[in-house]
């Protein structure tokens, strides 16, 4: 899929923030967790992109903002135009069901049991006012489009797992949305299965033009897509870029790192070069002709000193 960088970013996050207010916090003294801290992100429409993180780093909100099913606590993200911290109930309904679709990491979760494939497709483009002759044509369009045309008509205890999967890829795309949202889609597959996932997925961007966002830790899925980004502590953290080798390199694709720069000026420089250097609390940085350098704080002793 061609990526068109120059036009306003399907996805755009900026100093977005997400707090969640608990009792159990409160009673500890703290009422408050910040899931998101300023985070900053662009997706281009037409990108396949991953989105990793350890547990906690915010990945799973940021997820559910874009689904329309969570709200920010301060700053803006837009999809496809629409400003999500404007929405009303009416408004973010319609989002939710000709905007965004969402597949889940259990598989089961995403299907209803006592529908057969087709129909579980067809439920969605009811919601939305699909004439209901145009439904079962679409259907097996997108069945057929995720080599799973052939169990149409199989309820979901008739399919295998990675089955299930694609056809719940089938329904996030009932209709037609601009932007899908994979939550561990490979998470309870084996490395076979997971495979045949990321194709189902990259034929939807490629083959219907799909913006597609996964979060994930399968490294299969990772290393394949060009862009990845990583969040750590409710902030954009590091991306990996992707590009073709040179002719003769059967397709192979070259990875760079790098970190992120946010609209501040915040960096988060990765935990095993500080931890290599002795970084922490402060450091020196010299502006040179075309870069700038980080310098342990010398004033300050290394790790080891006074250990003994």
């Amino acid at each position: 899929m061609t990526v068109r960088p120059t036009e306003r970013p399907m996805v755009m996050c900026e100093s977005l923030v997400r707090i969640y207010r608990t009792d159990a916090n409160a009673r500890r003294g703290s009422g408050e967790v910040q899931a998101l801290q300023g985070l900053d992100l662009a997706v281009q429409e037409g990108e396949l992109l991953a989105l990793v993180g350890a547990s906690g780093s915010g990945k799973s909100t940021l997820l559910g903002i874009l689904a329309g099913q969570d709200s920010p606590s301060a700053g803006t993200v837009e999809v496809a135009g629409t400003d999500l911290g404007r929405l009303g109930q009416r408004e973010r309904t319609a989002y939710r069901r000709r905007t965004v679709g969402v597949i889940r990491q259990q598989t089961a979760s995403n299907l209803l049991p006592y529908l057969t494939a087709r129909e579980n497709v067809q439920l969605p483009m009811g919601y939305a006012g699909l004439p209901r002759r145009q439904r079962a044509a679409r259907a097996l369009e997108l069945l057929d489009l995720m080599g799973i045309a052939h169990a149409a008509d199989r309820t979901p205890a008739a399919l295998s797992g990675g089955e299930q999967q694609r056809v719940a890829i089938a329904v996030a795309l009932a209709n037609r949305p601009r932007l899908l949202l994979a939550d561990e889609p490979t998470g309870e597959l084996d490395t076979t299965t997971s495979e045949e996932i990321f194709a189902a997925l990259r034929a939807a961007n490629s083959e219907l033009g799909t913006t597609v966002l996964i979060v994930t830790h399968d490294p299969l899925v990772a290393d394949q897509v060009r862009r990845t980004v990583r969040i750590r502590d409710g902030r954009t953290s590091t991306e990996v870029l992707r590009h073709s080798a040179e002719a003769g390199t059967d397709g192979a694709l070259t990875a760079q790192e790098y970190t992120v720069l946010d609209r501040v000026g915040r960096l988060q420089l990765p935990r095993e070069f500080t931890r290599s250097l002795g970084l922490a609390d402060r450091v020196r940085l010299v502006l040179e002709h075309d870069h700038i350098t980080v310098w342990p704080d010398h004033d300050r002793p290394p790790p080891s000193a006074g250990a003994e």
